[in-house]
Order: structure tokens, then sequence, then C-alpha cells
């Protein structure tokens, strides 16, 4: 079996995340999804736990804070894209659902990135690479 990453995220109001991603075309494993949880499905490996912030709790040390995403940087989440297209329409689809951007559009040829914050302020980036110039 391929290993698997699963990042946990904390959110305000699950049923609002869910809604916006659902926006951006992505879907939720209702084997892991409750009304406390929504296992965000990205790819075959890879999926996001938004978890209200009271389930949140449950798997951190007692006592510990929740950060705050929209006021302070918690952690920066990149995602692979299969062409600038893409990137551009998720990040399109993103903005439109109601994210932010996060900064200007990174380009540098070989490789092209966008970026944006979700409603609880998570910071997504978007990113496309040359195939040629990684082998290279």
């Amino acid at each position: 079996m391929p290993q698997m990453i699963f990042v946990n995220l904390p959110v305000k109001d699950l049923e609002a995340s869910k809604a916006f991603w659902g926006k951006l075309g992505y879907s939720f494993n209702p084997q892991f999804s409750d009304d406390t949880a929504g296992c965000l499905v990205i790819s075959d490996t890879i999926f996001a736990m938004l978890l209200t912030e009271a389930k949140f709790k449950e798997f951190t040390k007692p006592g510990k804070e929740i950060a705050d995403a929209s006021r302070t940087s918690e952690v920066l989440l990149a995602l692979s894209a299969e062409s600038r297209e893409k990137v551009d329409e998720l990040a399109d689809a993103a903005l439109n659902a109601g994210g932010t951007a996060a900064k200007e559009p990174m380009d540098y040829g070989t490789m092209y990135g966008r970026s944006f914050t979700d409603p609880d302020g998570h910071h997504w980036e978007l990113i496309w690479m040359d195939p040629a110039a990684v082998e290279g």
C-alpha cells in the first residue's frame, strides 16, 4: 500500500469549509466524515481532515491553543498541478468560492504558482513545474 498523508486542519464552520472545497471540484470520503470531521479527498494518497475546533483539540496537547490562521502563519500547504492552466483554474475557483489571494502569482518559466487562503485562513499553494526541467 502506498504511503498516505492526512493533514489535519481546524475549521470554524465545517459545512462552510466543505461547501468551499466542493466548489473547487473536490469530494469528501463519507467513511471518515461525520458532523465533526470532513475527509477532503485531494488524491488517492492525499487527504485533508477538516475538523471542527472542538474535534481538533481532542488530538492536540491539552491546553495548547489552536492557531488562528487568519492572523498567524501556521503552515503552507502546497499542491502540484498538471499544468499552468490547472493552477489558474483551481486558484480562480478558490477565489470565486470565497478564498482570498495570498500573494502575487509566481512565474519562473519552468515553475508557475498561485496561492490562496481558504475561509479559515489556511494558506494553500498551487504549483506547476515543467517536467522536462525537473528531469534535466
